[in-house]
């Protein structure tokens, strides 16, 4: 009889032991799967915020391109008016073509700094989205942690 009653007590202790196991093997598996859900969102805010720092400094290189090209066109035509114009009239073409060769100049980097303002800016924010996902990544991660804990703490 002791043997039967030893027998029933060790189950119920087995049983209760097994029930316990899977709550917390069941919370275990719910954090992770939360986890990997915040770690995947994370992720994908990372690229997305990549691509928009890297469309923005694409944008602004273009935009250095085009000025130093603007200016070239502007230096090539001073040139050209200086060569044609005649002996007594070079200082004066050479003058006019400096004052517009400097304008161009001008606007081509204050267009520049415009552009590399906006670069900066949109990749300041993408690292403030970069940090505002690992940050969510980190608290799904408490979360997770907490909730493992509570289930264990229940039995």
């Amino acid at each position: 009889m002791n043997k039967i009653i030893a027998t029933l007590i060790a189950g119920l202790f087995a049983t209760a032991a097994f029930a316990q196991t899977s709550d917390v093997a069941k919370a275990q598996a719910d954090a992770n799967k939360d986890v990997a859900k915040a770690e995947q969102k994370e992720a994908k805010a990372d690229a997305k915020a990549d691509k928009k720092a890297n469309k923005a400094i694409a944008k602004a290189d273009k935009v250095h391109e085009e000025q130093t090209a603007k200016v070239g066109v502007e230096q090539a035509k001073a040139n050209e008016k200086v060569a044609k114009a005649d002996p007594e009239d070079k200082a004066k073409a050479a003058a006019k073509g400096d004052k517009s060769v400097a304008k161009a100049e001008e606007k081509a980097e204050k267009k520049t700094v415009k552009a590399d303002a906006k670069a900066i800016k949109k990749t300041v924010d993408a690292t403030a989205d970069k940090a505002l996902a690992a940050n969510e990544t980190a608290a799904a991660k408490a979360k997770a942690d907490a909730e493992v804990k509570e289930a264990a703490a229940k039995h």
